[in-house]
């Protein structure tokens, strides 16, 4: 085929992972958005004494929710579907769906049980340095929230299968749920808890749960419409099954390793005082907007797709879809970093400051946050770069690309942890990230061609100019804004805030264009469709 030939397909294909990463954006946005309330009420609302337990509390169930739920689906569960349907038809899919389900039923209700039990021991590995009291409440959350792994299991594995539908809508809308659930319960069961002499911040841990369950009662209805919701049965010795857990092996592997990582994390930043684990989280909630806007709603578009061409044999698709999806992390992934970076101080006392939360917790926030924003591009690709070993089956060398991660983390973050404290952590964490990607991309060489990385230079150079505009737009407005008097109100704060904003946005996408940025000429395309159609 000649190379003119050739270039419509590849402009399709871009356009057409732009589509559907733009829904699943659309609707992760949704649920970021909520997620930022959601944070700046609790934010508000609880001291960081308090927040401290719900962090270390609400990450031991989160993580495991990681672990057997949402890395189970991505890694193991959508490519077997995927081949299912490819090879054997609709039928077996679903046949398959109802089995893999049952056998992840019995496995999610074993483990909740189980952590529920050993919730003071499980809080002691997380959180070892915390005084007698905070150590208390945090047990009494974790066991409160422990319920919400067997939820999110099934939530997950009720979008994977949307997902490998080509069904993206519902999955990417699901999780607002929780933050809907999490927003009511501070305004409504805080009373509650304090009438019956609880401490307020259970009503985050009932939040939880019922955020769970909503997840899980919002998906269904869109699997029986699609045919696609059979009886769960367990079948451990199934054929698919058994390949199913093959695969979920070694990922659980490296996902532990990355777990691991958040392990440490919170068990380090609890022998730093009060406030060290609320400063890192809520940095780190601001770095996951970006992340998971967009660096998950273009993984999530492209497992599919990568695993069924996969399943074809078809290596010149591999390479184009990961190609495409390589560059359009990057469009993103730059511009959100260097904002986050010149911004964190400002963005953090905009979005952050008031009620229980002062210029003492806006500060330590920044700092972590400058420390945290060059990771938004580097975990971008991390999760890009992940599909590529799944489709293909490869789960052993995403657990070496982890394990790289672990020993960079620890590296930094024990020899900075005494000198720049729960700061020391957020650098470890970005540095780990690096480790991982520079692993990754070495071991991810036999998968794709090098038709993959053709106009990665190139996009990687547009995404860098256009975001030195950005950062000038936004500086610049900001020391207009300065000059003009008008830090002196709250209010004029966040009037200058808002417009260097969309000075720098705007910045960003005129550079981007007059570079003629390809990126960004499809998600333009996609954006003009969606219109169209909605007329």
């Amino acid at each position: 085929m000649s190379q003119g030939a050739d270039e419509p397909q590849k402009g399709d294909s871009q356009r057409e992972l732009a589509r559907r990463a733009g829904v699943v954006t659309v609707g992760t946005l949704a649920s970021r958005v909520l997620g930022l309330v959601r944070d700046q009420v609790i934010a508000a609302v609880f001291p960081v004494a308090l927040t401290d337990a719900f962090v270390v509390a609400f990450t031991i169930p989160n993580a495991l929710r990681g672990l057997l739920a949402e890395g189970a689906v991505s890694g193991a569960f959508v490519p077997v579907f995927t081949e299912e349907q490819e090879l054997r038809g609709r039928e077996a899919a679903r046949s398959y769906f109802g089995r893999f389900t049952g056998s992840m039923v019995v496995i999610l209700a074993t483990v909740t049980a189980v952590g529920m039990y050993f919730a003071p021991e499980i809080v002691a590995l997380y959180a070892d340095g915390f005084d007698p009291e905070r150590k208390a409440l945090t047990e009494t959350l974790t066991r409160w929230m422990f319920p919400y792994i067997f939820f999110m299991g099934v939530a997950a594995l009720f979008g994977g299968a949307l997902n490998a539908l080509h069904r993206f809508a519902v999955p990417a809308f699901a999780p607002a749920l929780l933050n809907v659930a999490l927003v009511a319960a501070a305004f409504a069961a805080v009373p509650v808890a304090r009438h019956y002499g609880a401490s307020p911040i259970l009503a985050l841990a009932w939040g939880v749960l019922l955020g769970g369950v909503l997840q899980v009662a919002a998906q269904k209805p869109a699997l029986i419409h699609a045919g696609f919701l059979p009886m769960p049965v367990p079948a451990f010795r199934d054929a698919a099954v058994r390949k199913s857990f093959a695969l979920m092996v070694p990922l659980l592997a490296g996902l532990g390793v990355y777990q691991l990582n958040v392990l440490l994390s919170r068990r380090l930043a609890s022998h730093l005082g009060e406030g060290a684990q609320s400063y890192l989280y809520f940095a780190q909630r601001l770095v996951e907007l970006p992340q998971g806007l967009f660096a998950f709603a273009v993984a999530t578009a492209t497992l599919p797709t990568l695993s069924a061409f996969r399943a074809k044999g078809d290596r010149d698709g591999v390479s184009r879809s990961f190609g495409d999806s390589l560059r359009l992390s990057t469009f993103v992934g730059v511009p959100s970093s260097a904002f986050l970076f010149i911004a964190a101080g400002p963005t953090v006392s905009v979005l952050f400051e008031r009620g229980s939360f002062g210029a003492l917790e806006v500060t330590e926030t920044a700092k972590a946050l400058v420390c945290f924003a060059p990771s938004i591009w580097i975990v971008s690709l991390v999760r890009t770069t992940l599909p590529l070993f799944y489709a293909a089956n490869d789960t052993r060398s995403p657990v070496i690309a982890s394990a790289v991660n672990l020993v960079a983390f620890l590296a930094v973050g024990v020899s900075f942890l005494d000198s720049l404290g729960h700061v020391g952590i957020a650098l470890a964490n970005s540095v780990a990230s690096a480790a991982q990607l520079a692993a990754l991309a070495f071991l991810g060489r036999r998968h794709v061609g090098r038709e993959a990385f053709r106009g990665f230079g190139r996009s990687t150079g547009v995404a860098t100019l256009a975001s030195a505009a950005l950062a000038l737009a936004f500086l610049g407005t900001r020391v207009a804004g300065a000059a003009a008097g008008l830090h002196a109100s709250r209010a004029g704060q966040v009037g200058v805030y808002v417009v260097a904003t969309v000075a720098a946005a705007l910045a960003f996408l005129g550079t981007a264009k007059l570079l003629r940025s390809a990126e960004l000429d499809a998600l333009v395309s996609m954006v003009a469709r969606r219109r169209r159609g909605a007329r």
